[in-house]
């Protein structure tokens, strides 16, 4: 029995000290990841409130058609390069994805007069800049993924180590560790805090660490289709349509959209994209705007504008499904309004574990130092 306790002693001294150098290690980055996700959680909602060009008055009339928003486009920036044509929901505008001077734009429009509403530099949008120091903390992006994807992995042992930790040794004791004892000293506070509000997040914070993953690690992405689909091949998703000479023309992508508004008539966004090359006309349909879930794909002849294949939501794998919903998931998005409250405050605990962590370390370190002088 003595024999049991020294080695459960020793094992729980190993895991305090992986916990401590690697939280001091990766505290940094954990708490840049998790403010960042904090201010990006609501970017929408506060984009409408700051950006009047993403809201029009909805009206019955049909939307302009995409190869018209794409040569007003030109007409109004002839160094433009008009892409994917996104048509956001009924009382929203429209915007045309465009390089200009080798930097991404967005171009709004009214999608059903196609009146010029603003144009906006990706380069400069603020919640694209915390994006990618999100991802990537503002590194090249290989690097970024790298650095951002191995501190992630490292918080979720932290995690898991910080729940052994916490493990009372006698059960009587629970009810004691699941609380803060807020009058004693500061240092005694801090301490529950860490140890408490880490516990309660847990599962959260671990929820939105792993789905994170899936953004830094393709072997995540992919682990997390094999599983939904119980590593079962499903060739439906595997839509491989190539043309050996594809001639594109404006109204096969004009056509595309139509026939894709016909298909989902119940749907609120969707996006139409010539790709070029030898890849055909694609398009997207979503059933709620700005949501990017639930989502039906369909591929076009770039010449005729023919209808080639329909890959409609009902018809995806599992797989593929949980692979196209983990934006939503990792941003809580996915769960609506309360999702998103949860996935906020999850992340301010998150990003103050690192600090209640270094103050612990810091003053037991300045302990030992007293009494050493002493």
């Amino acid at each position: 029995m003595k024999n049991k306790k020294a080695k459960n002693k020793s094992f729980k001294k190993f895991i305090a000290k992986l916990h401590l150098w690697l939280g001091l290690g990766s505290g940094l980055i954990v708490f840049i990841v998790a403010v960042t996700g904090c201010i990006f959680v609501f970017h929408d909602e506060i984009k409408d409130i700051t950006r009047d060009y993403r809201k029009v008055t909805p009206e019955t009339s049909a939307y302009v058609a995409p190869s018209n928003l794409q040569n007003k486009t030109k007409n109004i920036f002839p160094e433009a390069q008009p892409g994917m044509v996104v048509y956001q929901g009924s009382d929203r505008s429209a915007f045309v994805y465009s390089m200009i001077d080798d930097e991404p734009h967005h171009i709004y429009f009214n999608p059903y007069s196609a009146e010029f509403l603003q144009k906006e530099n990706l380069e400069n949008d603020f919640f694209l800049i915390v994006e990618d120091l999100h991802m990537h903390l503002w590194l090249p992006e290989k690097i970024g993924k790298q650095v951002v994807g191995i501190s992630t992995l490292i918080f979720v042992f932290m995690l898991i180590s910080g729940i052994i930790l916490w493990w009372p040794k006698k059960q009587k004791n629970l009810n004691k560790k699941l609380q803060i004892k807020w009058n004693a000293k500061w240092r005694r506070v801090n301490y529950d805090w860490h140890s408490v509000t880490g516990l309660y997040i847990s599962l959260i914070a671990l929820f939105v660490a792993i789905t994170g993953l899936s953004f830094s690690y393709e072997w995540m992405n992919h682990g997390l289709y094999d599983l939904a689909n119980f590593w079962q091949e499903k060739p439906k998703d595997e839509l491989n349509i190539q043309f050996e000479e594809a001639e594109y023309s404006e109204n096969a992508m004009d056509i595309a959209l139509a026939r894709t508004l016909k298909l989902k008539p119940e749907d609120e966004m969707f996006f139409v994209w010539e790709q070029g090359g030898s890849a055909p006309i694609t398009t997207g349909s979503y059933p709620d705007a700005l949501d990017y879930d639930h989502q039906s794909n369909f591929y076009f002849h770039p010449k005729t504008g023919a209808l080639l294949e329909d890959h409609e939501y009902s018809s995806k794998s599992a797989g593929m499904k949980l692979q196209e919903m983990t934006y939503g998931l990792h941003t809580g998005q996915y769960f609506g309004i309360t999702g998103k409250i949860i996935a906020f405050f999850a992340s301010l605990f998150v990003a103050a574990l690192p600090v209640t962590g270094f103050l612990i370390w810091y003053g037991r370190r300045n302990k030992k130092q007293a009494a050493i002088k002493k």
